[in-house]
């Protein structure tokens, strides 16, 4: 059997393997790039339109990027690093916008203002500090919050329509937030690396091997699903980008990084609603406080989107326990991973987090006239007829080895890579594919610094990204002349 020698190999077509290929076909065009995906069509699992948040995920909204200190004061500097990182892929975005590479922009991308609520005096309050400690930053200078109810009747009528006018609420609001449409921003990547020399796509094709060769390069044995045929690959650089799949991949590479590293899947499901009566009076994303022991994913949210162009309105996610690591897995993922390494993480981490077990117990009994209960906190007016339930995508948190041994059940994203920089895997969920842009950064950085370094290398990583090198969250003329660019590139001012 013939090997296809390559550069690369991108292990998922999902949006952060598109992404760092397409920043690699930029960097280099005479890369030889291979993808690699199990399903029969790119970004048809986690970064679909319906199995993800689509909110631009920047920290203006999402309450759980800034917890509240045991003082009382409000911990901003998560949100602060997570809006920075989304500046990033919107720069990244309006270059390839600027270039032709990618559409319109309302075609993956549009403007949805992103605003929090709350009510009850305790999270009034809270709110009321976050804003107050985010506004002195120039990254969130244009919030804006209000107890007013005429203000809040304009910013959310759903929300606060027919609602008990003794009940003290409060909201912020950044106007220039964004919905975004992963799957059909990817898919619009992926169609124009295919118009590209150098670069083969290879659908409905898992990975069955991966293993390193003496010289340091890596062979992979990928099976056509449809026609049976087997192809062996070799690459100088493998990147694992398959969502709830990379985990066991890693796991069979075999590198010492993969040690003591577990997953804990997490399912989850949206109400949504597409009558146009309804869906025409909300043009926001409302996010609340999520319940406790609630998963980051988990936090209620009542959504404007946008996905493959049609309107809808969605409430959710409700979280659930499951045993698979990929909406179209296999029951038996969880029990596979286990591993003589991250046994014991694992077994520390189902013993130390009971909150989050009864939640997702709890959400899995739940009945729809319960889902739609919870709704009427973001819509008195809800009734069950206008809401069907749709399923979302599959979210593996990442189980990390703490020092002393135990485990730790992360909620956020990581990048594992071998020492030698020949292969990396990206982990875990929120914030995610926002993020997409800065964690391939991250990977380039790692697994191709000597590249890097070249004056090359170093212009074009300015062109793509314009503050590349610097902070956004230190430099404020840096940050407004990015902003003021993304902004009107991609139609979000």
């Amino acid at each position: 059997m013939a090997v296809r020698q390559a550069d690369v190999v991108l292990v998922g077509g999902g949006v952060m393997s598109a992404t760092l290929g397409m920043m690699l076909r930029q960097l280099d065009p005479s890369l030889d790039i291979v993808m690699v995906e199990r399903l029969d069509h790119v970004a048809h699992e986690s970064t679909d339109g319906w199995n993800n948040a689509g909110t631009g995920h920047a920290g203006y909204c999402e309450l759980n990027y800034t917890p509240e200190t045991e003082d009382g004061d409000v911990e901003i500097a998560r949100a602060l690093q997570i809006n920075a990182q989304f500046e990033v892929s919107l720069q990244f975005w309006s270059y390839l916008v600027e270039q032709g590479i990618l559409p319109e922009p309302s075609t993956f991308i549009n403007r949805t203002p992103h605003q929090s609520f709350v009510w009850g005096e305790k999270d009034v309050a809270f709110l009321k500090r976050r804003y107050e400690r985010l506004k002195e930053h120039h990254l969130f200078r244009e919030m804006e919050y209000t107890e007013s109810p005429d203000d809040l009747s304009e910013w959310m009528p759903l929300v606060v329509k027919h609602r008990d006018p003794m009940q003290r609420v409060a909201a912020t609001r950044i106007k220039h937030g964004s919905d975004v449409d992963f799957g059909s921003l990817t898919r619009s990547m992926v169609e124009w690396l295919e118009t590209q020399p150098n670069f083969e796509l290879m659908l409905s094709s898992p990975v069955h091997y991966i293993d390193q060769r003496d010289n340091g390069r890596w062979k992979l044995r990928v099976k056509n699903q449809k026609t049976g045929e087997l192809t062996k690959l070799e690459a100088g650089f493998v990147f694992l980008g398959a969502g709830g799949g990379a985990l066991p991949l890693l796991q069979k590479s075999g590198i010492d990084e993969a040690r003591g590293y577990g997953g804990f899947p997490v399912s989850g499901q949206w109400l949504v609603c597409q009558k146009p009566d309804i869906v025409e009076q909300h043009d926001s994303k409302v996010y609340g406080k999520a319940p406790i022991g609630a998963p980051p994913m988990s936090v209620p949210h009542l959504d404007t989107r946008i996905i493959n162009g049609e309107p809808a309105l969605l409430f959710g996610p409700f979280a659930g326990f499951t045993t698979r690591f990929l909406k179209q897995g296999s029951v038996f993922d969880l029990f596979g991973s286990v591993r003589a390494t991250n046994l014991r993480p694992m077994l520390s981490v189902s013993k130390s987090n009971m909150d989050l077990t009864r939640y997702l117990i709890g959400e899995v009994f739940q009945s729809h006239g319960d889902r739609v209960e919870s709704l009427r906190n973001f819509f008195p007016d809800a009734r069950e007829d206008d809401w069907m339930l749709k399923m979302a995508g599959q979210r593996v948190q990442i189980i990390k080895q703490t020092p002393e041994g135990g485990g730790k059940l992360e909620f956020g994203t990581e990048i594992v890579a071998a020492k030698d920089g020949s292969l990396a895997a990206l982990l875990g969920a929120s914030p995610g594919a926002s993020t997409a842009a800065n964690a391939m950064l991250n990977v380039i950085e790692r697994c191709f610094p000597e590249k890097l370094k070249t004056d090359q290398w170093q212009e074009r990583m300015k062109e793509l990204v314009p503050s590349y090198g610097q902070s956004l969250v230190n430099d404020e003329q840096l940050l407004n002349r990015v902003r003021e660019r993304t902004l009107s590139t991609l139609k979000l001012g």
